[in-house]
């Protein structure tokens, strides 16, 4: 085979491999949305944020494999590996993915749970030391005002007296 047609192939290849790269990425992002709900504003920003870095990561092959020149070919091969991904994988990457990584983050909690109960029985048990600590010093604040009134009023009256 000549030297130009190999370089076509490499370069087919290649497109075929980014197309297969885009659409296992843009999966792991539908495998975050399912274990972390988002809104409409937040999933927009996510796909245009991906889209632009997919189409830069294409601008970049075709610059540096092609001298930036645009190739239906190219297109075609992309088009062939996002296929060919849906076709294999289908949603059981998302789904089991999605399941496994749940199911991780469950045990994970449960054990981070586990460790921290004794630290959360301390935060219950300071919590009501500083709201007992609270009422006996409204009781004292209470205490200190009757006994400053009363001093007051009697100080009152020996000095009205004289």
């Amino acid at each position: 085979m000549s030297r130009e047609i190999v370089q076509e192939l490499t370069f087919f290849a290649h497109s075929v491999l980014m197309g297969l790269a885009i659409t296992f990425v843009y999966d792991w992002i539908r495998v975050l949305r399912r274990l972390f709900k988002h809104g409409t504003l937040l999933t927009s920003l996510e796909d245009l944020f991906f889209w632009l870095v997919c189409g830069l990561a294409v601008f970049y092959m075709l610059y540096r494999e092609n001298n930036g020149t645009l190739r239906w070919f190219a297109v075609m091969g992309a088009t062939i590996g996002m296929v060919f991904y849906k076709i294999m994988i289908r949603n059981m990457f998302v789904n089991i993915m999605s399941t496994c990584l749940h199911k991780i983050m469950w045990f994970l909690f449960r054990i981070l749970q586990f460790v921290l109960k004794p630290l959360k029985r301390l935060f219950c048990a300071g919590e009501t030391l500083v709201l007992h600590m609270a009422k006996s010093l409204e009781k004292c604040k209470k205490f200190v005002k009757k006994r400053l009134t009363v001093c007051i009023k009697t100080l009152r009256m020996v000095l009205c007296k004289r």
